[in-house]
Order: C-alpha cells, then structure tokens, then sequence
C-alpha cells in the first residue's frame, strides 16, 4: 500500500491529483454521526429553500462550519495545497429522480476569474449525500484538463441545464471523460481549473452532494470583485493579507 502523507491521502492519490486534476477518496470522509447530522441539515434546507437555493448555505446556517472546518475534511485538503487553507464556499447539489438537470461542460475557474488572484491550488471536496454513479448523473472530469486554462463559452438553454453557458463542445472530447462512481460519504477532490460537467438525471434516484471549496491562502481574495461573499480561515495562518470573517 503507498504511504498516506500529512493527511489522509496517499501518496498515489495525491500524485494523482497533481497529473490528472482530480482524485478520489472512498472511505467514509466523516464519522457516522457528523454525516447523518451533515445530511439532516440538507434535508432540512432542502424542504424549505428547494433545489435551485442552497449555494452558499453556510452564510445563513452556522451548522455547517462543523463540516466545512472539520479536521477529516480539511486533513484530505491539506496534501494538496499545503497547511494554511481558506474556506471558499459551499454548495448543496441536488438532483431529483428523472427531472434533475445536465451541468454542462466548465471550469470553475471560468465563473471565479478576477475574484481571486490565481486559480491554482483551489481545491473542491465533492461530498456524496447520496449514491451516485453515472446512472443517476454523477460528476465527470476529463483527466488533466486543469492545465490547460480557460475555455471558450457558448450560451445553452437553462430548461435543461443547472447554468446559463458550457465550453464549446469542440473543445470537450467526452471520449476522454472519467464518471464517478461514490457510495454516500465518500469524496472526490478537484481542482478549480479542471472541466468537468454531469449529465442529466433519468434513474428512480436522488443524486445530492456537498461541495466544499478551499483556496490555499497564499492566493489574493480580490475585496472589490468579493464585497458580498466572505470568506473563512480554515486552518493555519494568512500569507497574503486577506480578511476572513472569522478574524
């Protein structure tokens, strides 16, 4: 078995993740408790605010910093971008049986440009709430693509897709794309530049996950382009002169 670094990944995983943008962590990410806490408070939001209202729940519901700040999440983080970690944001994805929409082809990059100094080192903890497969439209990546920088956008129809716009098919060659495969509360990690997208929901099953983002904090949160969207200190200590919420 390769060596588990500082952290929780091993070193394959992480050699991984610098090679092809991505990798994943089957093994339960949280305890039993923390996880059927996690899921009761999506369950919660999810009644009341419904599917297209539950990005940045964070800045409205304190429980989830238990998750978000949570030392086996940051801990699977840590490898990846070093010790001192900022909270970017979060987000909970849910996708209904046979109506959930497609997420086209992107880059989280390409909706964050300017709002911080560089995107390299964002890291993204895809926490699966429930099972998720290709079935059901699980997350796919295609493998290395985060070295390659920002892509060519074109408009698409929001009655059928979660955003407004995706990269150009031209530039996507679904061939190459890796569909994951995650028993509930297990992970996959990304980096911010990486393209990646889902297909549309047809099974009898739910597919709902919690995204937690991370920049290392060496990078610049530009104020000016961030007035309404804080940020936190994770762990470790500030290296560019940021101001965190929890200061």
């Amino acid at each position: 078995m390769s060596q588990v670094l500082n952290g929780r990944l091993r070193a394959d995983q992480v050699a991984q993740f610098e090679r092809d943008g991505y990798t994943l962590f089957r093994e339960p990410v949280l305890a039993p408790d923390r996880f059927a806490r996690l899921r009761a408070i999506f369950e919660e939001l999810l009644a009341a605010r419904g599917e297209d209202d539950l990005d940045t729940p964070h800045f409205h519901d304190e429980r989830l910093f238990e998750f978000l700040f949570a030392p086996e999440v940051l801990d699977l983080v840590e490898p990846l971008m070093g010790p001192n970690i900022g909270l970017w944001s979060s987000h909970f994805i849910s996708k209904p049986p046979r109506t959930g929409k497609a997420t086209p082809w992107h880059e989280d990059s390409a909706y964050w440009n300017g709002r911080v100094s560089t995107m390299a080192g964002i890291v993204t903890v895809w926490l699966a709430l429930d099972a998720t497969d290709p079935e059901n439209g699980s997350m796919g990546v295609i493998p290395g693509s985060h070295r390659d920088g920002y892509s060519q956008y074109e408009a698409v129809d929001l009655s059928e897709n979660i955003f407004d716009r995706q990269i150009k098919p031209g530039s996507v060659d679904e061939a190459e794309a890796v569909f994951f495969t995650l028993a509930p509360n297990e992970c996959s990690l990304h980096e911010a530049r990486i393209i990646h997208g889902a297909r549309a929901n047809t099974s009898d099953r739910r597919r709902a996950g919690y995204t937690m983002r991370y920049f290392p904090t060496s990078s610049r949160i530009v104020p000016e382009r961030n007035r309404h969207h804080p940020v936190w200190l994770a762990r470790g200590r500030d290296l560019a002169g940021n101001s965190y919420a929890n200061a």
